[in-house]
Formats: structure tokens, sequence, C-alpha cells
């Protein structure tokens, strides 16, 4: 219990950032070896799956609450973003998703043509795309804005549909059609 406390206490009582820690980086922490340093990754990956909600097939797109609930438990912790996009059929249901891009502490570089190439190939009807911030704070950069900007315009262009850009980070997420800043509005 003592190298629980001091090592809850040392992540500064951030579950994120102690999930976060490798194998290396815990077994360097006092009372911690590298058998129970692999248990706790090994800990860790499994509360993260338990704490994935997918998005039932059935069931219509309805909130962007559903899509941070979705991607929360895979994308609030990482230390780079991230960049996803769901494809939805015409009525949207969810079909399936494609990681566009991975990028770094800051950026992740996504062109439109990266972003639609699976939902031209599968015919979605619609798309709803996600990323996250690593920083903890969900609020849209000036780039966030200009691309959600040139992705709706593609989308348009293409017939098919985006209906929102989500940001996860964190417990929190910022939601482009939800706040009224969505180029369709």
């Amino acid at each position: 219990m003592d190298v629980a406390r001091d090592l809850w206490q040392r992540n500064q009582q951030d579950w994120g950032q102690l999930a976060q820690a490798s194998a290396r980086e815990l077994a360097r922490q006092p009372g911690i070896g590298p058998a129970k340093a692999a248990a706790l990754v090994a800990a860790c990956e499994i509360g993260r799956r338990l704490s994935l909600r997918p998005l039932e097939r059935e069931e219509p797109f309805r909130a962007s609450r559903q899509v941070y609930d979705h991607y929360a438990g895979r994308l609030a912790h990482l230390r780079k973003e991230s960049f996803y996009c769901l494809l939805l059929d015409a009525r949207n249901r969810y079909l399936r998703e494609e990681r566009i891009s991975e990028g770094s502490l800051t950026a992740s570089l996504v062109h439109p043509r990266e972003a639609f190439r699976s939902a031209v190939r599968e015919a979605a009807s619609a798309v709803i795309f996600a990323h996250n911030h690593p920083s903890g704070d969900p609020s849209p950069s000036a780039e966030d804005s200009h691309l959600t900007q040139r992705l709706w315009e593609a989308g348009r262009v293409l017939g098919i549909r985006v209906l929102d850009h989500v940001i996860v980070a964190g417990e929190r997420f910022y939601s482009f059609a939800d706040e009224g800043a969505f180029p369709g509005e």
C-alpha cells in the first residue's frame, strides 16, 4: 500500500499520467521491479480496453457525447495527436472508423484527400471527425478551425455530409457542431 501511495503521489494523483508510463519508467520507482511494472502496465491496458464504449452498428449518431464516449478511453491520455474518421450510412449509423493520421504533441497533419479516402471507397453518406489534444485543453486551435472548414467544404463537394468534428482532451471534449462553430451552420 505504501508503494502504491508513493506512486500515486509521484504522478500528481493523475491516473492518465500513470496509465501512460512505460514498464521501464515504472520500474525506476522505488519498490517496483520489472515484474510489478509489467503487471501495472498490463492492468492499465486492461482498464483502458474496458473503458472503451464502441458505437453500436445499428445505433445512429445522435450526439457528440457518443463520439466522446467512443474515443475517450483510447485518445484522452495519448501523448501525440491522433485523427480519426467515423464512417456513417444514410441513417447516420456507424459503419466503421479509420485512423487518418498520428502526429506530434501539438499537431496532426491531415489532408482532405486522406480524410475522405475511405468514405469515398465505402460509399459513406456522412462522416464525423475526431482527434485528441494531449495538452488536456479541448479548445480548438486556429488550425483545427481551418481544417474543419476545409473538411466541410471537401465533404460538400464529394456529397458526403460532415456532421461534426470532436476534440477529445482528458475528461473534456469540444464539439464544433454543439458549439455552433461548425461551417455548415
